[in-house]
């Protein structure tokens, strides 16, 4: 149902590891397949998946106001419900901690809903008319030969990358993923190249599924 659209699973861990790891089909190949008795259906699946969790079972394991009672047994036991493929397949990974009250109550204009629409317009615009002849329509949709031909790495990108695999142990999928998250990172700031700045901010967004299982 979800399909060319957008899937918000809230408070994820707390479905049943069995239903999320089903995820992991139309997260890497779009589409699910459902096998009956009778027959085997697939059904197309594109969709944005957004998804949010606690840190812990009480929700503030990483809050500095309140103090969180959950024992370390108990924290990973609710977040060993998002197995690390399933975490590996998701893009953008972020941590939200409690706003403090001087930010909440601070009077400085934000920049507009309006400016920022117009800068997801012109990359999308952008990607359109890179991907006109690829059969594909955004950077997500990349593949391999897409990434080799609109990922190229400089030396210094290949250095970035190189040692966020390296130190930080990102699997070949989320390397590509990083790969398309700087290219979109990129097309934001309307920049044709990639270059280090774009692929470590893609890196930062990747490191929540390793702090999970440090």
């Amino acid at each position: 149902m979800a399909h060319n659209g957008v899937l918000f699973l809230d408070e994820l861990p707390e479905f049943p590891r069995n239903v999320l790891e089903v995820m992991r089909q139309p997260l890497e190949e779009r589409r699910v397949t459902i096998a009956r008795a009778q027959m085997t259906l697939t059904f197309p699946a594109a969709f944005v998946l957004v998804a949010a969790s606690n840190p812990c079972p009480c929700g503030f394991a990483q809050d500095f106001r309140r103090e969180c009672f959950c024992t370390p047994p108990q924290i990973q036991r609710y977040m060993s419900k998002i197995s690390g493929p399933l975490m590996d397949r998701i893009d953008i990974q972020i941590d939200v901690p409690a706003v403090p009250y001087k930010e909440l109550a601070n009077t400085r204009s934000a920049e507009s809903s309006e400016v920022i629409r117009m800068r997801v317009v012109a990359a999308r615009n952008l990607q359109l008319r890179r991907f006109f002849d690829e059969r594909i329509y955004t950077n997500a949709q990349m593949g391999p030969r897409h990434l080799r031909k609109f990922c190229v790495l400089t030396p210094e990108c290949e250095k970035v990358m190189e040692n966020a695999v390296t130190k930080l142990g990102f699997s070949a999928r989320g390397y590509d993923r990083i790969l398309k998250v700087a290219r979109t990172i990129a097309d934001l700031a309307g920049e044709d190249c990639l270059t280090p700045k774009h692929l470590s901010e893609a890196v930062q967004y990747r490191t929540l599924d390793r702090n999970l299982w440090a």
